[in-house]
């Protein structure tokens, strides 16, 4: 495993991480004791940074995450969680306040079992609102709240995560300097889209460091085949099909493919986050990780998905 710095927090991480969304059975039903599994797996093959949300499964993985961190020494990995995303009861609810924010994580704190968060995230800026408004209070209520966490040493330090890049830099611009310390961006360094790298510069100008999230594109780029919820377009979904079969043909599933196109070619991206709860494909990622990239593979993958590279979509 490869360990990368993160921007200017002093942090490490491993170029491959965590991602403990699928503990709250976010895509399909999970065992709890195979996903606490899972997460001593990950550990166990190097990788040291987890990323959680009360947001995924509406607590259930932090709380069944917590259950697996209460086993392990807290020197053994980086944790980060996020704040402004909730629900309960089937419902999703926003609430970016700052005496929200600030319950927020010491409610996670303690479904976490841990005295201290590494990383803080607001968790998808763009759903308080369009910017300029919306961002606006994200700026002025919800970043300063986390900072006083920051400066209490309650949270080591703190980022922003979303969908669209753009709002990620508004949000830097806008804010005082050192305020973010670091970004996460999901689906936009991927097989199918590496719109992040036009961002790098701009990130790392202003000392923020860089985290992937989603490298199969939330399912687009899966031997699986597309979820029914995904809000990409049919044209993109019917592209990586295609693309999805042609690996198989050449005798090298696209999963394998894409894990690997996300990690081993950017250093400047600190790592990149997947998620499992089955320990199996937990060890078959961090494999694959460590083989080669086939970039003949990526330059044919790439062209059969053609016109719909770079197409975008709104989040959900």
């Amino acid at each position: 495993m490869q360990y990368n710095e993160l921007g200017r927090t002093g942090l490490r991480l491993s170029n491959l991480g965590f991602g403990a969304s699928s503990l709250g059975g976010v895509f399909h039903g999970i065992r709890e004791e195979e996903g606490i599994e899972a997460v001593f797996t990950a550990l166990e093959g190097g990788i040291n940074f987890i990323d959680v949300s009360p947001y995924y499964g509406h607590l259930k993985a932090e709380t069944v995450l917590g259950k697996a961190l209460r086993q392990v020494a807290r020197d053994r990995y980086i944790l980060s969680t996020k704040v402004g995303r909730y629900g309960q009861d089937g419902v999703n609810t926003w609430d970016y306040s700052a005496e929200r924010v600030t319950r927020s994580v010491y409610e996670s704190m303690e479904r976490l079992g841990v005295d201290h968060i590494d990383i803080i995230n607001v968790h998808d800026v763009e759903f308080q609102g369009d910017r300029p408004s919306g961002l606006q209070l994200i700026v002025d209520e919800t970043l300063p709240a986390l900072v006083r966490l920051r400066d209490e040493g309650v949270v080591g330090h703190v980022g922003i995560t979303d969908l669209q890049p753009e709002n990620l830099r508004w949000v830097i611009e806008h804010a005082a300097p050192g305020t973010v310390e670091s970004v996460l961006n999901f689906c936009h360094y991927a097989l199918n889209d590496t719109l992040l790298l036009d961002h790098l510069d701009f990130f790392e100008q202003h000392g923020v460091g860089v985290i992937n999230a989603s490298p199969f594109s939330m399912g687009l780029l899966s031997d699986r085949g597309t979820p029914d919820w995904h809000p990409a377009p049919a044209a993109l979904k019917e592209a990586c099909a295609r693309a999805a079969a042609y690996c198989r043909e050449q005798g090298y599933p696209i999963d394998k493919l894409a894990i690997q196109f996300s990690t081993s070619l950017n250093p400047r991206i600190a790592s990149t986050l997947f998620s499992s709860a089955n320990p199996k494909n937990v060890l078959k990622n961090i494999a694959y990780v460590n083989e080669p990239c086939d970039m003949q593979l990526v330059q044919k993958v790439q062209e059969i998905i053609g016109t719909q590279m770079f197409v975008r979509w709104k989040n959900s």
